[in-house]
């Protein structure tokens, strides 16, 4: 246990490891989660609205512009938060005071848990709506792969989240 100080970080002041960094299980679930959360906002906002015979653009989940608009908010929020826990936890070693720790410890674990709800949340909604979607409304099946990556990668993103919050 020496050189372990609060929270299972190490002492304050020592020296940054890149490849002990990356190698930590947290660094790549919250990798994982960062290229989730790229695949959910950007296939939606590539495919995810489709125009049939005007210039109007539909969003593919049942023409329902909240599920389209929901998926990019939750997804995009995600991406900036893990480049924020990523650049934190890398300047964790930094901090001295434990105050201060536990209060970093405490902000990512509180966000994570509640992303967690989040993805669910956006899970359930954009598998709600795509089921609600009739092949009237997709001509040729537009964005439907699209819809589907989105739908799959929200449904990823729960348990990347999740396990973030139980390291």
């Amino acid at each position: 246990m020496d050189g372990v100080g609060s929270f299972g970080a190490g002492r304050a002041g020592s020296a940054f490891d890149p490849l002990a960094f990356i190698q930590q299980p947290q660094t790549i679930l919250r990798i994982l989660s960062w290229i989730f959360s790229m695949v959910v906002f950007g296939s939606i906002i590539n495919e995810g609205y489709v125009n049939f015979d005007s210039e109007t653009l539909y969003c593919v989940f049942n023409k329902n512009y909240d599920a389209c608009n929901y998926g990019i908010t939750i997804g995009l929020v995600a991406f900036i938060a893990c480049i924020f826990f990523m650049i934190l936890d890398m300047k964790f070693q930094q901090i001295s005071s434990v105050k201060d720790r536990k209060k970093a410890v405490m902000l990512e674990i509180g966000f994570s848990g509640f992303w967690t709800f989040m993805w669910f949340v956006c899970f359930c909604f954009l598998a709600n709506q795509w089921q609600r979607t009739t092949t009237d409304e997709l001509p040729l099946n537009q964005g439907a792969d699209a819809a589907r990556a989105a739908i799959a990668f929200s449904f990823f993103s729960i348990f990347t989240w999740v396990r973030t919050v139980s390291i």
